[in-house]
């Protein structure tokens, strides 16, 4: 617990009083970000599945044989 009372106030110190809420919502927000990503909800879905094209067909040799 003393640990955590030291790290503590090393933040403070740091980064000022005035820092400390902006440090905790981008915090906050990694966290939820890394929750959704990890139980694979929320946010954008992957690219779409891609389509399978049709290739052009060759020309056909012209049906009198090989001249």
């Amino acid at each position: 617990m003393g640990e955590l009372l030291i790290i503590l106030v090393v933040v403070v110190l740091l980064f000022g009083t005035k820092k400390l809420p902006q440090l905790g919502e981008g915090l906050g927000k990694a966290i939820r970000n890394f929750k959704d990503a990890a139980s694979g909800k929320g946010g954008p879905p992957g690219p779409p599945a891609a389509q399978p094209r049709e290739l052009p067909r060759p020309p056909e040799p012209p049906a009198g044989g090989a001249t």
